[in-house]
């Protein structure tokens, strides 16, 4: 139990700390949620813990009016219980004086938590959530509020706001500047290590990396769900870091980890997609059964984790490039998949029952791989009657006509600042 005054004091806190920085970067995903505030259902962000949920919480509570904020992600909210829940609404009605909007930061930390955000709904109440565990907000809501909720995912910067943090704003003409280009291939090199997680690249502080990393496996993965082979779990990261953008397979992993089964892998990887620091990606096969028996590929959720977790001691630049084209995919909502059957393509995409695009990612093309990409690609199209496909590279540009099919062999960061000429 915690005592009313020091919930108001919490409260009236945090009511200042709604008030954003002026260096602070305008996150893109505020224009896919801010629309659907009208929308009667509760509105979940999700996404890792540090990726800048509740900034942009703060970005949304600064476009509107007559809102709400509570972080339940403070030490002061220990002693809070869900009896807690009514003084607390009490305490909001005093200090924000009937809002419309209620902004609540975390709030999978409280048991039962469903239990007041589902009365406040029924009482016609606007409600944004955050949280870090996509199956736990996903397993309460998907019990108490069926239908009654619209989720989000959050990621890191996208490279487009990694330019923004860094004061650049690049426009297509800077294709024609020498001087422009230049520098838009050295910030995406730079984006390539460092990544996106705002407040690391504020100081690239190698400890903050690896607090945040030791913060996610002890409290969104060990803690949480009871982890006692602790020594296992963290080899398994090791392993799947160092295999980003490769396939992996269960068994094979259980044989490395000197496991007796290979369900104990399947729920940890569960477990650590599900606090959204992997994920992983089926191969696509029309029969179901053998789409979920393949191997699967995996992707981490920022390449600065892969430099200070994975076994290597040197970057591999391929991965890294495959790994990026993914998060992209991610952040523009597609349904995403591996090929695999003569020839291999690494990501096909899926709108409803149709594949719509397919794409191709190598460091560089040269001798040694020209033919295999190519013919991956190409075995795609000619299956899914595709008349355009990509091979994103490094720096490599160029456009082929090959048997009525268009592949066009871009930069990665070209590609995704829609800068093509």
């Amino acid at each position: 139990m915690i005592y009313k005054e020091t919930l108001r004091q919490i409260v009236q806190q945090q009511k200042k700390d709604t008030i954003l920085p002026k260096d602070t970067i305008p996150r893109e995903a505020i224009e896919d949620i801010q629309p659907w505030l009208p929308d009667p259902r509760i509105l979940i962000l999700t996404g890792l813990r540090r990726s800048g949920k509740s900034t942009l919480l703060k970005q949304l509570i600064k476009k509107n009016k007559n809102i709400c904020y509570v972080n339940f992600d403070d030490e002061r909210f220990l002693d809070f219980q869900s009896k807690d829940f009514e003084q607390l609404h009490e305490i909001i009605l005093e200090l924000y004086s009937s809002p419309k909007f209620y902004f609540f930061d975390e709030i999978q930390n409280i048991d039962k938590f469903e239990t007041f955000v589902r009365r406040l709904h029924d009482q016609g109440k606007k409600i944004i959530i955050t949280g870090s565990n996509a199956s736990l907000l996903s397993k309460e809501f998907g019990t108490r509020l069926t239908g009654r909720y619209k989720p989000f995912e959050v990621f890191p910067f996208s490279f487009r706001e990694f330019l923004l943090f860094k004061k650049i704003a690049p426009q297509k003409d800077w294709l024609y500047i020498t001087e422009k280009k230049v520098q838009l291939i050295q910030l995406f090199d730079e984006y390539m290590v460092h990544g996106g997680l705002p407040e690391y690249l504020k100081t690239l502080d190698k400890e903050y990396l690896r607090i945040l990393y030791n913060n996610i496996l002890y409290r969104d993965i060990i803690t949480r769900y009871n982890i006692r082979r602790q020594k296992t779990l963290k080899e398994l990261v090791n392993i799947l870091m160092t295999a980003i953008a490769s396939t992996i397979t269960y068994n094979s992993l259980k044989k490395t980890l000197h496991l007796s089964n290979s369900i104990t892998v399947k729920e940890y990887i569960s477990y650590l997609c599900n606090s959204y620091l992997f994920f992983e990606v089926q191969r696509f096969d029309y029969s179901i059964k053998k789409q979920l028996n393949a191997p699967k590929k995996i992707y981490v959720i920022d390449p600065a984790f892969h430099h200070i977790a994975g076994s290597t001691f040197s970057m591999d630049k391929g991965r890294i490039l495959e790994n990026l084209v993914f998060l992209e995919l991610k952040r523009q909502k597609k349904e995403v998949y591996y090929y695999m059957k003569q020839h291999e393509c690494d990501f096909i995409i899926k709108e409803d029952t149709q594949i719509r695009d397919a794409i191709q990612v190598c460091y560089a093309l040269d001798e040694g791989n020209r033919n295999r990409e190519i013919s991956g690609l190409s075995e795609v199209m000619d299956q899914f009657h595709l008349k355009n496909g990509f091979i994103l590279t490094k720096e490599q540009e160029e456009e082929l006509n090959i048997d009525n099919k268009k592949m066009h062999i871009l930069p990665v960061w070209k590609w995704i600042l829609k800068l093509q000429k």
